[in-house]
């Protein structure tokens, strides 16, 4: 398998689980039971899943008034795709004439 597709595959996963933990905290706030803490969703997003986090902050409105959530997972999102594309600016065969 090629690590290009591996990374995609990796990066699926992870905002897969992103969405999924903002679901599961969502419900759980709603049944007011244990919680999934912060520190474990800012986790989620710096490993990859800040779209998937993001996604379900907004499909499910939760934790949209809290700044560290509002600011900081796009904050997370724009500094994950300017990684991307400088591993791909830097790792592609550019010919400059």
């Amino acid at each position: 398998m090629n690590t290009r597709l591996m990374l995609i595959l990796y990066f699926f996963v992870m905002n897969l689980l992103g969405l999924s933990a903002m679901v599961i905290d969502k419900i759980r706030a709603m049944e007011r039971r244990f919680r999934i803490p912060e520190s474990v969703l800012f986790i989620l997003a710096i490993l990859g899943g800040s779209a998937g986090c993001i996604a379900g902050m907004i499909i499910f409105r939760h934790k949209k008034r809290k700044p560290q959530f509002r600011y900081g997972l796009p904050l997370i999102l724009i500094l994950q795709i300017s990684a991307w594309l400088a591993l791909h600016i830097a790792t592609s065969k550019i010919v400059f004439l």
